[in-house]
C-alpha cells in the first residue's frame, strides 16, 4: 500500500529546513528527514516569486506527478518538502524529473534495486 501524506503545517515545514538534511540543483531543493513512521510524508513550496497563481500551480502539479512516478522507489519512514527555484518556471518537465532523481540519490532516498 502506497500512502501518501502531506505536509500542511507550518512547523512542520521548518522542522525540515531546520533539522533535515538538504541536496540542491538547479531546478529544485529537496529537503528530507527520517521520522520511523510507516509511510512517507511530501510538502511542496512555490515561491510567488516565481509568477502568478496561474504559474506557481503548474510547477506544484508538475513536481506532484513527478513524485507520484517515482514513489515507488524512494524509502519509506522520511519527510520530504521540494521546494521549487527559478528554472523551473521555463523548465523542461524531463530535466525536472531528472533533478528530483539526482537530489534523491544524493540523500540516499532511493530504494536499492533488487537483483
Amino acid at each position: 500500500m502506497d500512502f501518501r501524506g502531506t505536509l500542511k503545517k507550518n512547523y512542520e515545514f521548518r522542522r525540515l529546513y531546520s533539522k533535515g538534511r538538504s541536496a540542491v540543483t538547479p531546478y529544485l531543493v529537496v529537503y528530507c528527514l527520517k521520522t520511523g513512521r510507516d509511510g512517507r510524508r511530501v510538502g511542496y513550496t512555490v515561491s510567488t516569486k516565481l509568477g502568478k497563481a496561474v504559474t506557481r500551480n503548474r510547477i506544484r502539479r508538475r513536481l506532484r506527478e513527478i513524485y507520484r512516478l517515482n514513489a515507488d522507489r524512494l524509502c519509506d519512514g522520511v519527510d520530504i518538502v521540494v521546494v521549487a527555484r527559478s528554472r523551473c518556471v521555463g523548465g523542461e518537465y524531463a530535466k525536472m524529473e531528472r533533478a528530483f532523481l539526482r537530489a534523491c540519490a544524493e540523500l540516499k532516498l532511493l530504494k536499492e534495486p533488487e537483483e
